[in-house]
């Protein structure tokens, strides 16, 4: 255990922020996976409703960095081309 003051303080600080970013990663991940599902289950209006908002925690978790730039896009990149391909599809009933 540290014994500085400044020592303590930076081991209080890092254990907030600790519980910042966990909390945040897991709002990232939990939005991802609601869009995900959501365009497993052919849903288009439900993917198209959670884009801009996945999109939007994707690029705050990049910018807090949560999560590295290159892997933001990637994520962005890949569900786009998800809903794209199934609002291309033909809708089979």
């Amino acid at each position: 255990m540290a014994n500085h003051v400044t020592s303590l303080k930076r081991v209080r600080i890092t254990e907030r922020r600790t519980t910042v970013n966990r909390m945040r990663k897991s709002r990232l991940r939990h939005a991802i996976r609601a869009m995900r599902r959501a365009v497993e289950k052919k849903d288009v209006a439900a993917a198209t409703a959670l884009l801009p908002s996945t999109f939007s925690l994707i690029d705050r978790a990049a910018k807090w960095g949560i999560i590295k730039d290159n892997t933001a896009d990637r994520y962005k990149s890949r569900l786009h081309k998800r809903l794209k391909a199934l609002s291309a599809a033909p809708a089979t009933v």
